[in-house]
Formats: C-alpha cells, structure tokens, sequence
C-alpha cells in the first residue's frame, strides 16, 4: 500500500505553483536553495507521515 497521494489534492494547484515561483522573485541562487530547503522542511513537518516522505524522495529522485 502507497502512502504518498498521488492524485491532485490542491484546488488550484496553478495558483499555488504561481505563489511558489513569485516567493522566489528576487532572490539569489543561494537565497532559493536556502529558502527552499526551509520550506520542504516546513512542508514535511506539517505532513509527519514518515512512509509517505520517504515514498516522495524516492519518487523524486527517479523522476
């Protein structure tokens, strides 16, 4: 059994997208690294399903 979702659970997802590419206006490539390492680590927090982290970063890595 899956735990990682992989159907569209946002809806607006092009809103969101948009939001998350206008976070990013104006800062340096390493203001974006740093800016998305805390957000990721914001995000897992806030999912606390460890199966479903791990399933993500494996999905992630080979896409």
């Amino acid at each position: 059994m899956t735990a990682l979702r992989r159907t569209l659970n946002l809806a607006r997802p092009d809103d969101i997208y948009n939001a998350i590419i206008d976070a990013h206006k104006g800062l340096s490539d390493e203001q974006c690294r740093d800016f998305d390492a805390r957000l990721i680590l914001l995000l897992v927090n806030h999912i606390g399903d460890e199966a479903a982290i791990r399933e993500a970063l494996k999905e992630a890595a080979t896409t």
